[in-house]
């Protein structure tokens, strides 16, 4: 290369040799690169080929790129200039040494070892927590200055995080949490990276009684527009109120934020401080996370996961991987992911183990970081998807391994995608003269619906690779041993058994467990399993059958008791007769030179004028030349054929950046497939301007829809207030004059229907068996919105004696109504009276009255259930008279707390079955509680 010429000029020399080599010399002549290029769509040079392009560019010019330079690079031009700027730093930071071999490693890896192991817990896990923030302050109490995280910053030093540090800094948050009005149940949405802000954010969410839902940050400029659509989508359905992000990505988050109609503000990570706030109380049973499931077969869907959740799946992980105190866990999985925020972060808050911790962009621009972690801090446990194993093997050079010692690693977790024979057998091959346990390579499996662990082997045994004969099992669905000499076997890897408390099983269509070695549906059940996904009822239902068990979508088979997955149900092609499962096609597509390694996706496609099914291939190539597409073509069915003995029918050669994938890699096979049935892959991707142009203008359009929306309202409501005032006046006057007791109530009763019909609210009343509810009982409501009083007032099957706050007597017409009524008034502050007044709650009873309480006491902007207070059951267990739980639907969207505006809509309103008590001791009071609050729960839409 010409010493003289322009630092540009070099970089685009040195893109166009390896451009040249990714297309194996197939067009036959230079690639001509521009400095305004796009690496990603123009050169189709993405995360994988980053990582060989920084090793040419650094050996180039001597320099070392940062990896936030070296990712965020869209072209030429951009990595020129980066260059230029490290070649302006000093000597030190511009040589680019192996980071082993560095001067002064093996003594800074030795201080770095003796600070990870440093005062170990000698207590054992927290095992009686109930949430994730009594595990933390369990450790803050006992072992305060301990490091919990070692975090890779990007310059390659390492920031110490301590469990006191994290506990003060979460509980400042918390702080500034509750200062913005936010509260138990409230969504916060997370778009940040692997950064030290994140720990303390989600820490704090959690001890602010709210829910952190992790988003994962754009991270391809050309995908921006379906980035967006599908970040919306999920703060929509998340009903997040605050969105924290870190600076970079505020100009995306500011356009999200006009989609989202819940998302009050976003704020980036230096605003959340506050003053220190004690941890609001948790329970097991409290939402501690809601995981968006990455989407792969179809559009994310929010897994609700508790304290319990978390708490068991962890308790059963580190069981089984006798993970402790004294372990070192090493991890570079990004923290919106459940492998790396529960298996990896929380995993090791909870046992107290240390974690070296980086950022994906140092994995993925430096693989070999990974493993130089591993040998720096002595680690014996990290997790992966089996792609970064496969990148160990393929991206890092001997000279980068020098010095390298793996002999502390006992367990390396593979898994978050399928898992492959071929990787396993060539990473440990690679890595056994470097001091390897054979042993340590473990398969697991797991998905975000069991928190994220469900099953792995027994540790200190070798992996388990499963051959068998291919024409039984694909037509079949037999998983029959094969012969030893038989060329064209599968080979599936096994992951293992279900985790102590918790069940698989191989199922039929019926639901019906299969013989060992017969495909199935797996299923399992288990306590870290999920209740459902958040605000979607539909997609809960296909999840969760009638029997308690849970759908992993996943095919598979056990062969002595160990589970072998084979494939996802939803994925299956159906050709000839046979399933064949996706995933070899790829790999073997994947193999063909030319062919974009991991960027290939097989599909099945009704074929509806044949009645069958199209086997068809994506793949992605930067090859042009039309005679070199034919061949290529040709060699992917060669290879596919050959090995699979059934040909596609469809062969597609598509640029790079056809093949969709979610945020951790795996292949959106579904909608890749809709996109080419569409024609979008034809059509290729719109280019960056188009797309912040749509993206512009759909925010301008949702946030002119909400100002209509809001002047709708405004609107509405001039016309309710002056319904209510114009009416409230005469009602006022007839009450003053009207009989005291029952009767004012059926008068207030009977001006709220006429309001609700006059406002456009029809009431309907949804009634158990004619007689079945007589006094003296006690009514029990969810309370959503200043409505519901007179809602039940106009509703009761006959007039009760409500409990109310005795501060309501103050205003006008509730005043009064509560005074001619003869109501209830409850004072909340005086504990003298509030004994008191708990006795007076049976006078009613014992006069053969009824009672109507809220006993949640309250209601805020949130929609849900707040917990239940006992005193309406425990009248109602004194009284011996019966419970009858109402559930009102609708008044919160009529009239929600914190406004004054309205709108229009229908309410709900469903008396249950009385519930009889069945004694008079303490677990009756709970029974009675229980029991009507599950009624309402299911009746009223809200969680």
């Amino acid at each position: 290369m010409d010493a003289g010429a322009s630092v540009e000029e070099r970089v685009l020399d040195v893109i166009a040799e390896l451009a040249g080599e990714l297309r194996g010399g197939a067009d036959g002549g230079a690639i001509d690169v521009k400095r305004g290029d796009s690496l990603e769509t123009d050169l189709g040079i993405s995360s994988l080929e980053r990582v060989e392009l920084l090793i040419r560019l650094e050996r180039s010019f001597g320099v070392r790129l940062g990896d936030d330079a070296m990712m965020a690079a869209e072209t030429p031009a951009d990595l020129a200039a980066a260059i230029a700027r490290a070649a302006d730093a000093p000597a030190a930071a511009r040589t680019a040494p192996s980071e082993v071999n560095a001067p002064g490693a093996e003594a800074a890896g030795a201080a770095a070892v003796e600070a990870t192991v440093a005062t170990p817990s000698t207590d054992g896990p927290p095992v009686h927590a109930r949430s994730i923030v009594e595990a933390l302050a369990w450790h803050v109490e006992r072992t305060p200055d301990r490091v919990h995280i070692h975090l890779r910053e990007d310059d390659g030093s390492e920031t110490p995080l301590t469990y006191a540090w994290l506990w003060d800094e979460a509980r400042a948050v918390a702080g500034g949490l509750a200062a913005r009005g936010l509260g138990r149940g409230d969504r916060v949405a997370l778009m940040l990276r692997t950064e030290r802000a994140f720990f303390p954010i989600f820490i704090g969410t959690l001890m602010a009684g709210c829910v952190p839902a992790p988003l994962y940050p754009p991270f391809r400029a050309d995908r921006i527009e379906e980035y967006a659509s599908r970040q919306v989508a999920i703060l929509r359905n998340a009903g997040a109120r605050l969105l924290v992000a870190f600076p970079e990505v505020q100009r995306v988050a500011g356009l999200l934020k006009q989609r989202a109609p819940s998302l009050e503000a976003i704020v980036g990570t230096d605003a959340l401080g506050g003053e220190a706030r004690r941890p609001a109380t948790a329970t097991g049973d409290d939402a501690a996370l809601i995981q968006y499931t990455s989407g792969s077969t179809g559009e994310p869907k929010g897994v609700l996961l508790t304290n319990a959740n978390l708490l068991a799946n962890i308790r059963a992980i580190i069981e089984r991987l006798d993970f402790r105190a004294h372990d070192v866990g090493v991890s570079w999985l990004p923290l919106y992911h459940d492998m790396g925020l529960i298996g990896a972060w929380l995993g090791t808050l909870y046992t107290g183990a240390p974690l070296a911790l980086m950022s994906p962009l140092a994995f993925l621009s430096r693989p070999v970081r990974w493993l130089q972690a591993l040998s720096t801090h002595g680690g014996t446990v990290s997790p992966a998807p089996n792609f970064a194993y496969d990148l160990c093997v393929s991206r890092i050079s001997d000279d980068e391994l020098e010095g390298l010692d793996l002999r502390s690693v006992r367990t390396l977790l593979n898994g978050s995608e399928a898992v492959s024979p071929d990787t396993l057998r060539r990473f440990n091959e690679r890595f056994a003269p470097y001091g390897l346990d054979p042993t340590a390579m473990q398969p697991v499996y797991g998905l975000a619906e069991c928190s994220v662990g469900l099953a792995t082997p027994t540790m200190g045994t070798p992996f388990r690779i499963d051959r068998v004969d291919r024409k039984r099992y694909e037509s079949s669905g037999e998983a029959a041993p094969a012969a030893a000499d038989d060329a064209h076997a599968l080979e599936f890897v096994s992951c293992g058994r279900a985790l102590d408390g918790h069940d698989m099983a191989v199922v039929d269509d019926a639901n019906v467990p299969v013989p060992e070695r017969r495909r199935g549906r797996i299923r399992f059940r288990g306590p870290s399993a999920t209740s459902g996904y958040f605000r979607n009822p539909e997609a809960t239902g296909a999840l969760i059958g009638s029997d308690g068990w849970l759908e992993t979508g996943d095919l598979g088979y056990l062969a002595d008791g160990d589970l072998f997955i084979t494939g996802r149900s939803k994925d299956l092609i159906i050709k000839a007769g046979r399933n064949l499962a996706p995933p070899e096609a790829e790999e073997l597509a994947s193999a063909v030179d030319g062919i974009r390694a991991g960027c290939v996706a097989a599909f099945g496609v009704r074929d509806e004028t044949r009645g069958t099914e199209q086997f068809v291939i994506i793949a992605e190539t930067r090859v042009t030349e039309a005679k070199a597409r034919t061949g290529l073509r040709q060699a992917v069915n060669r290879a596919i054929t050959g090995a699979m003995g059934v040909a596609p029918d469809r062969i597609v050669l598509a640029p790079p950046g056809s093949v969709l994938k979610t945020s951790s890699g795996k292949i959106r096979r579904g909608a890749t497939r809709d996109a080419w049935v569409s024609g979008a892959i034809d059509r290729g991707q719109a280019n960056m301007a188009a797309q912040w142009i749509r993206l512009g203008a759909a925010a301008a359009g949702a946030m002119a829809a909400r100002q209509t929306a809001r002047a709708a309202r405004l609107l509405f409501s001039v016309y309710a207030y002056t319904v209510v005032f114009g009416t409230a006046i005469p009602a006022s006057v007839l009450l003053r004059f009207w009989p005291q007791g029952g009767q004012s109530d059926a008068l207030v009763g009977r001006w709220t229907r006429l309001v609700m019909a006059l406002g456009r609210c029809p009431i309907e009343v949804v009634m158990p068996e004619r007689g079945s509810i007589e006094p003296p009982v006690v009514f029990v409501a969810n309370h959503a919105s200043f409505l519901d009083p007179p809602v039940m007032m106009a509703t009761l099957p006959f007039g009760a004696r409500f409990a109310a706050k005795a501060k309501l007597a103050r205003y006008p017409l509730v005043g009064l109504a509560i005074r001619k009524g003869s109501h209830i008034r409850l004072h909340k502050t005086d504990q003298a009276q509030r004994i008191e007044e708990a006795s007076s709650m049976s006078a009613p009873l014992d006069a053969g009255e009824a009672l109507f309480i809220f006993p949640e006491g309250t209601f805020d902007r949130a929609p849900r259930l707040l917990p239940f207070r006992l005193g309406a059951f425990r009248a109602a267990v004194d009284a011996g008279c019966p419970i009858v739980p109402v559930a009102i639907r609708g008044t919160r969207h009529i009239w929600p707390a914190d406004t004054l505006l309205l709108r229009p809509g229908p309410i709900t309103v469903t008396f249950g079955e009385p519930i009889h008590p069945k004694g008079t001791d303490w677990s009756e009071i709970v029974r009675l509680r229980d029991e009507a609050r599950a009624f309402i729960s299911t009746h009223c839409g809200e969680p």
